[in-house]
């Protein structure tokens, strides 16, 4: 088998892996990541062929997943750098991956993860102001389990920073029904947990 045949195939089942995935998590696959890969994989398996240049199968699917998987890795360097408490250079992150055409996904991505940061800057308003306008725009649309639940885990503990715990309590309900077995929903029902045990402890008044 010829070595543009290899990559052409490399390409192609680069393109229903990724889109078998979103399946499997309950989200919409992205027509933008299938197209970027598809027109990737032609150039390169075309220029290969006329060429003859020896293009290394894996650094070619290893180009392929970095090009169409840009926003993600620049945002998991971003939520890095957050975790570190250096925001500038995570929004810094941020602010390249909104740049760099995110699809959709890729956008409510971008999007959950700056609203975290926001809450972890102790930006309660405001992350909860993005956390709502993220799922009221996100209804019915490329909003998956996974990211709903985020999303909804990250609004009820912004609104039990505020002190507003029929919200909380309303928003970790939603992380926990979103996707059941999902590390937030886990961390949801820890929460409601000690919510209930500090309710027993707080004597009446």
């Amino acid at each position: 088998m010829s070595l543009p045949v290899i990559l052409l195939l490399e390409g192609l089942a680069y393109a229903v892996v990724f889109s078998g995935l979103a399946l499997v998590r309950q989200e919409k696959a992205s027509p933008r990541l299938v197209i970027e890969a598809l027109l990737i994989t032609f150039a390169v398996s075309g220029l290969t062929a006329l060429t003859g240049y020896p293009t290394h199968p894996v650094l070619f699917l290893f180009g392929v997943y970095v090009l169409t998987m840009r926003v993600r890795l620049l945002v998991d360097v971003g939520n890095a750098f957050a975790w570190r408490q250096r925001y500038a250079q995570a929004e810094a992150m941020y602010g390249l991956a909104e740049r760099l055409w995110p699809d959709p996904v890729g956008t409510i991505v971008l999007d959950l993860n700056r609203a975290a940061m926001l809450l972890q800057r102790e930006k309660t308003d405001e992350a909860i102001t993005a956390l709502t306008g993220l799922l009221d725009k996100s209804k019915g649309s490329h909003l998956g389990p996974r990211h709903e639940a985020a999303a909804h885990y990250n609004l009820g503990a912004a609104y039990r920073h505020r002190g507003q715990e029929a919200q909380a309590i309303r928003e970790f309900n939603a992380a926990v029904d979103a996707w059941p077995v999902s590390p937030y929903a886990r961390r949801a029902e820890a929460a409601l947990g000690r919510m209930r045990r500090k309710s027993k402890e707080t004597p009446p008044e």
